[in-house]
């Protein structure tokens, strides 16, 4: 199945119309809004530790909530909010500032609601002068890049790196001024206590690393860089969930549904890890005889992935390709190919075996 960058994270929200439970009324239940970025990785924010591109009102969300430091972005299929709507929520999605307001003055106290914002790229985004001023003398050596690489697909883009990160700096601060407005709507309209905000990204993009620009095409054969495939994931909720808290547990976006469905006393779907991560937001530990596998899986393309807490395995072709093996600790920038190092074989052989039974579960469609 393709990897559509629009479609990275969507996945983790399509599933078959759900009944709500019993067990919780729905006056207890939250509003959820769900902001969903395009092609923005967790490294270009401030929250996620970029000194260099101001995001103050996304870093504001992390800090009031929970922010995942292990989140990623790996199932690729279109999305609906069928399952909420059957359990009583209004549902909608916004694609701007105008379609949001006119949803949330519509919405009656007495019944959940349950908002996706869709954030277009900030390549797609004009910034305000004053944005564009924010970076005029900002060179991103903290940020960085590399050389351009020879299987570049956009090489025109490379020839000014700066100059380039400056504009997309410029519109990912202009997207960030839109949450103040929308926080301000819902204390407006006396929900801002009961309502859960997620922010979270459909997939992250090279700006230079690596010597690439662009998402996961952006180099023959494509990539699964930490830039593409590690996205911010952000939840708050002022009445529900301890502020500044920092998770490093391994999420993949397919595992967002069951939480959300959780929160809402929606049966999760079908397939889904049980129990969800839920009990992470809140600041608990799992029960003792449940389980976290702590583990992300991932396809574009010929290329499967394979990530835990520690190490990244990338397959092409099911392992006839050119693999990769990284320590991500000891090598966050994954520059050391450690695939055919002897002293990473039984890393290499145990993730290989776990990205086989994740493969025949998707061919089963689990």
């Amino acid at each position: 199945m393709p990897l559509n960058r629009r479609h990275f994270l969507f996945g983790a929200l399509a599933a078959p119309v759900l009944a709500a439970t019993k067990k919780q009324a729905v006056a207890e239940r939250p509003n959820m809004v769900l902001i969903v970025a395009e092609d923005l990785g967790a490294y270009m924010l401030g929250c996620y530790g970029n000194p260099e591109v101001h995001t103050p009102n996304i870093d504001r969300l992390a800090l009031t909530g929970v922010r995942f430091a292990n989140s990623f972005s790996c199932a690729p299929v279109a999305a609906y909010q069928a399952a909420f709507a059957a359990a009583g929520y209004n549902c909608s999605r916004s694609v701007s500032a105008a379609q949001t307001g006119e949803f949330l003055d519509a919405q009656a106290p007495s019944k959940p609601f349950f908002l996706t914002i869709a954030w277009p790229s900030p390549n797609a985004v004009t910034a305000p002068q004053k944005n564009l001023e924010l970076y005029a003398k900002t060179g991103f050596e903290t940020t960085g890049w590399d050389a351009e690489a020879a299987n570049a697909t956009r090489k025109e883009m490379l020839r000014d790196v700066p100059g380039n990160l400056r504009k997309y700096a410029a519109s990912l601060t202009t997207l960030d001024d839109q949450i103040p407005t929308l926080v301000a709507k819902l204390q407006q309209r006396g929900v801002w206590d009961n309502t859960l905000i997620v922010f979270t990204s459909d997939g992250g993009y090279l700006l230079g690393r690596h010597g690439l620009w662009g998402d996961a095409t952006a180099s023959d054969p494509a990539s699964l860089y930490e830039e593409v495939v590690r996205t911010p994931l952000i939840w708050t909720c002022p009445s529900r969930f301890p502020p500044q808290t920092v998770r490093n547990d391994v999420v993949n976006s397919y595992d967002l549904m069951p939480a959300l469905c959780e929160l809402a006393g929606v049966a999760p779907p079908a397939g889904s890890h049980v129990p969800s991560y839920l009990a992470f937001v809140y600041g608990r530990r799992l029960g003792k005889k449940e389980t976290w596998p702590d583990l992300a899986f991932g396809r574009i393309r010929n290329a499967e992935m394979a990530r835990n807490d520690r190490y990244k395995l990338i397959l092409r072709d099911q392992g006839k390709g050119a693999n990769e093996l990284y320590d991500e600790t000891a090598d966050p920038k994954e520059q050391v190919n450690q695939m055919d190092n002897p002293k990473f074989v039984i890393m290499r052989e145990r993730l290989t075996g776990q990205l086989t039974t994740w493969r025949g579960g998707q061919k089963a469609g689990v």
